[in-house]
């Protein structure tokens, strides 16, 4: 197998030559910006530059996909949110007291959402690395979830007060605002994406499993249905109280987290739901050495985990030699 034909089996749980390596989210770094040159804030918003980047997680490292969405606020600057862009060794950052979104009534999609520069940089920079490594490589898109846009387009602690004392009012912002999830996600299937990951942030530490079933399971058997390539739904933290709610979307896979347990995980998803992940980034990637990254890339793969890599975006001062040592452990444990 190669790499674009290994990803979209294990994403579909079907035999696989090997486990494949795997970041649906970020592997940009301040090294791998240097080495090709294509540094933040430029990476985020030129799409000749962002392919570039994106392309070394598969020439450089040795990962089967490509992932050219590196920030999570492409769509919300479309929307109207204020960006803080940064520069190459920080994330760009909605400014969060900066609302653009009071209640339901406020929410637009503007005519313009997909032509909007941040929004179109992402789907050019898919055309080019479809067009270069399209038949080698799985070409993974990004389109963020409608609770994640609530958070930037609301702020996080209005939202989240919102869904407490106004569940209505809270379903009919996530109803309106997955609209802009699938718009953004259907044109990147047009563009070449094989996949898609599906940030969605109802995040361990914020939001309880019962509230995932109350407001998000519904919306992402939606999405699984609307979005015909499978699908890598992802949320930080603690998950295994909404795992089970998880393996009845629909969705090909679940990014997770390494507060998980991977035996934990693997036994609640029963085969329904691809895993993903799940190497610390905090700890194991950006402070330990390769025989730690190692150590735990051999317990995912012990687990059974399906497609092994980080937990999420990496730290853009990570060491290229730690993620390297993702796909040589995976190596040399099947061999």
């Amino acid at each position: 197998m190669n790499s674009r034909q290994r990803v979209l089996a294990a994403l579909n749980r079907q035999p696989v030559d090997r486990t494949p390596v795997c970041n649906p989210t970020s592997v940009a770094t301040v090294e791998l910006m240097d080495l090709v040159d294509a540094p933040f804030p430029d990476a985020n918003r030129k799409p000749e530059l962002m392919a570039r980047l994106a392309a070394t997680s598969y020439t450089e490292l040795g990962f089967d996909t490509i992932m050219p969405v590196f920030s999570i606020i492409q769509e919300s600057s479309a929307l109207g949110c204020k960006i803080q862009w940064e520069q190459k060794d920080n994330w760009p950052t909605v400014r969060m007291r900066e609302p653009v979104y009071e209640t339901h009534e406020d929410i637009r999609i503007p005519p313009d959402f997909l032509t909007h520069p941040d929004t179109h940089c992402v789907l050019e920079a898919i055309r080019i690395l479809k067009k270069e490594y399209g038949n080698e490589a799985a070409i993974i898109g990004k389109t963020m979830g409608p609770w994640s846009l609530g958070y930037h387009c609301f702020g996080v602690e209005p939202f989240l007060l919102l869904s407490l004392d106004d569940p209505g009012q809270t379903k009919l912002c996530l109803d309106k605002l997955k609209e802009a999830t699938i718009q953004f996600g259907l044109a990147q299937i047009e563009a070449g994406a094989d996949a898609l990951t599906l940030p969605d942030h109802a995040t361990g530490d914020l939001v309880s499993g019962e509230y995932y079933a109350r407001y998000l399971r519904d919306l992402h058997i939606e999405f699984a249905e609307r979005l015909k390539v499978p699908i890598i739904l992802h949320i930080c933290g603690k998950t295994v109280d909404r795992m089970e709610y998880i393996a009845q979307t629909g969705m090909a896979a679940f990014h997770y987290d390494s507060k998980n347990e991977p035996e934990e995980s693997m036994a609640i998803m029963k085969g329904r739901c691809a895993l993903v992940g799940n190497i610390n980034n905090p700890e194991t990637l950006f402070s330990k050495g390769p025989e730690v990254v190692r150590a735990e890339v051999r317990r995912n793969l012990n687990a059974g985990v399906n497609l092994v890599g980080p937990e999420c975006a990496i730290p853009l001062q990570t060491a290229i030699e730690n993620l390297k040592e993702i796909p040589r452990a995976v190596r040399e444990w099947h061999n």
